[in-house]
């Protein structure tokens, strides 16, 4: 299938005019996107750490630009729309809660008997709801509105609650969302992602694995030479098995390990010079481009030279690009995320979530933003109800939850 949303109806669109037209609905979901202030919130967001901890490291923000650039010359490459593939990147942490997947794991306890939370989900749900952009013809809002091609990319996990494959506990919609997940998804099969939504995940996996460890080893919590020690690439291969790449073996992430640093992208050492910190960004650059290469010529030789676009293709990412990029992931785990001073941290952030969900419970007429403080009023059930408090924590940056945690204590 080819893009077909000009009119929010057709699948298929090979008139020129209906294609510039798709051109052009797909430029407007990216600038509506752009302006929107949940994109905006993200500079206030953890991506690893605490944005207030330290001037160089990334927010969820500046995570997410990164992504998008990445992105968007990728799925160009394969023929996708670059809007489209751009508008995904840019969307898909919009639904994470203050403290990153720390903030995520205590609002899902929270919400078990609502339905859960998920950072995906709740993405869908800014975008088809929350942000304030447009309302259908009967009032209710339509969020920004966007066409079924960028819904449809920005859409990791097109399933709900405990229908994912392998158990996972990943999902990309509430129950209380169906109906526009069902209009965007029409006629695909049932957790099908699009190609789009394929190279926004990438593209998301390729960044983070990268720039994570660059924060780690710029932010003095990982020294290179660490990598090199036998005793720490030990747990670094057992946090990879056991989180990141459940279906290989510790032979096979040991070995991508190696052929990261056999590469010669990452540094031997590092003391914060303007030299280190160029090769730093080096690193970056070459670990960056050979992942996203390895993809691209692997799913250009499956599937040939054409448009690929929308659910005819599928991404192919090689084993052991795909084990090169998870050892790396749990290369920043290792060392920053479960390292002792995080342990503690992470608990008092649980804590504060908890903390602010009782608050705004005691007290939603007061305290609830005013679109939400309506959202509770016109709520039909007590679980809706309960939702709603759950949208205005998930909606917090870290900076204006642990403000609004300190006024209320």
């Amino acid at each position: 299938m080819s893009y077909s949303d000009h009119d929010r109806e057709r699948w298929v669109a090979e008139d020129p005019a209906t294609k510039r037209a798709d051109r052009d609905d797909f430029a407007r979901d990216r600038a509506r996107l752009i302006h929107s202030a949940s994109l905006r919130r993200l500079s206030s967001k953890t991506q690893v750490l605490q944005p207030s901890t330290d001037d160089f490291i990334r927010n969820r923000l500046t995570h997410s630009l990164e992504v998008a650039q990445i992105g968007r010359e990728f799925g160009a490459a394969l023929g996708c729309s670059a809007d489209v593939v751009d508008t995904a990147c840019l969307a898909h942490d919009l639904g994470h809660p203050p403290f990153g997947h720390n903030g995520e794991t205590a609002l899902d306890a929270l919400a078990t008997d609502i339905g859960g939370f998920e950072g995906n989900a709740q993405t869908l749900r800014i975008l088809t709801r929350l942000e304030p952009k447009r309302a259908h013809a009967d009032g209710t809002p339509a969020g920004l509105n966007l066409t079924r091609a960028s819904l449809d990319a920005a859409t990791k996990y097109p399933w709900r609650r405990g229908e994912g494959p392998g158990g996972t506990h990943k999902f990309g919609v509430y129950e209380d969302d169906l109906a526009v997940f069902d209009w965007f998804r029409q006629g695909v099969d049932p957790g099908q992602r699009s190609l789009e939504a394929e190279v926004m995940d990438w593209s998301d996996d390729v960044a983070y694995s990268v720039h994570d460890v660059e924060d780690a080893i710029a932010s003095g919590r990982l020294d290179p030479r660490r990598l090199r020690d036998s005793i720490d690439v030990g747990g670094v291969v057992a946090v990879a098995v056991g989180v990141y790449a459940t279906d290989l073996t510790g032979d096979d992430l040991g070995a991508a390990l190696e052929r990261v640093l056999a590469s010669g992208a990452v540094p031997e050492r590092y003391s914060g010079t303007r030299a280190d910190r160029a090769v730093l960004k080096d690193m970056t650059s070459r670990l960056i481009g050979r992942f996203v290469l390895a993809v691209e010529n692997a799913t250009l030789e499956a599937h040939g030279d054409g448009d690929l676009v929308r659910h005819n293709a599928e991404l192919i990412v090689p084993m052991e690009t795909r084990a090169e990029c998870a050892v790396l992931k749990a290369v920043a785990a290792h060392f920053v995320m479960y390292a002792d001073e995080r342990v503690a941290i992470m608990e008092r952030e649980r804590g504060v979530i908890g903390d602010l969900v009782t608050m705004f419970e005691d007290s939603p007429e007061n305290r609830l933003d005013p679109d939400l403080r309506a959202d509770w009023t016109n709520a039909g059930s007590d679980a809706a109800a309960r939702r709603v408090i759950i949208d205005q924590v998930a909606s917090l940056s870290d900076t204006r939850a642990l403000a609004l945690h300190a006024q209320w204590s």
